[in-house]
Parts: C-alpha cells; structure tokens; sequence
C-alpha cells in the first residue's frame, strides 16, 4: 500500500461529542472494538496531541502490538494517529461531521508509506490490493463496532 489510501465512512446514530468519546476512549476500547485484545495507555492526561498506546489486537487470525500516537487533534471533529513498523509509517484520520440530529457521519482514512530510505517490504508490493481490501473491511468492521456500542446504550436509556 505504498502511498495509497483507504478511507471507509459510515453514519452513526448518535451526536458527535458521544462518537467523539468512543473513539478516544482508549481504555474502553477492548470493550468496544471486537478485534481489539487489549490498550496499554503510555501517556497520563485526556487525549490530545501526543498521547501514546500500545494496542493488542487481532489481524489475519495473529496477534499484534503496535505503539500508536497523536500527531493530530481538532476535538470534537478530527484526529490523527501514527504508528511504525517494519519500515512502514501508517497513519489513520478520524474526521466526525453532523449530519442532523443525533446523527454524526465518521470517515476514516487509513495510509501506509514505506519510511525514508526504505523500500516498500515485498509483501506489501505483492498483495497492494488484497491488502488495501483487508484494511477496509477492518475499518468498517471497527466503525460497526462502534455504532453498535453506541446505538445500544443510546437504546438502553444510557444517553
């Protein structure tokens, strides 16, 4: 996925500061997103530009722990994370628009780039979109996970 992207986007029922919430609650995470084994939160204080994790979670049937950060922050609208590995640099965007009430649209975009220097690894040249349609399907199943969550405790009484 040399320099592509992936972006999924999905409507939420539910208003933008509560989506806002679960996206950057790294501790509920495991809670909320089913392929998510578990958040280690590096950083103290509320989530912002900086904030570190690692996160344990389930990727082509293996498990895997990347260290993650924030480069980016606009609460309660857009957040950037980027992580390293193997050569690679990946970046995810988080973008929330309202789209009337109690209803909040999510985009996510997800970018892999090989680091300076670097060539991009074979397997990631050999399975460019292969990979790229694993990605979306991951997104989307996370962004499922979270209007689930959200959507059942707003049907529960909770907000």
């Amino acid at each position: 996925m040399a320099d592509r992207e992936v972006s999924v986007e999905r409507e939420i029922a539910a208003p933008a500061d509560e989506v806002w919430q679960a996206l950057t609650d790294l501790e509920s995470m495991p809670l909320v997103l089913g392929g998510v084994d578990s958040v280690e939160v590096l950083t103290p204080g509320p989530f912002g530009v900086g904030t570190r994790w690692r996160e344990t979670r389930r990727m082509f049937g293996k498990s895997a722990t990347e260290e993650m950060w924030v480069t980016a922050c606009e609460a309660p609208s857009r957040y950037v994370t980027e992580a390293e590995n193997a050569g690679m640099r990946y970046e995810s965007e988080f973008r929330l628009a309202g789209r009337g009430p109690g209803r909040t649209a999510v985009r996510m975009t997800f970018a892999a780039r090989p680091l300076e220097g670097r060539k991009l690894p074979l397997l990631a040249r050999l399975l460019g979109g292969v990979g790229a349609r694993a990605v979306a399907k991951a997104i989307e199943k996370d962004l499922a996970d979270v209007a689930a969550s959200l959507e059942r405790t707003r049907r529960d009484g909770g907000a």
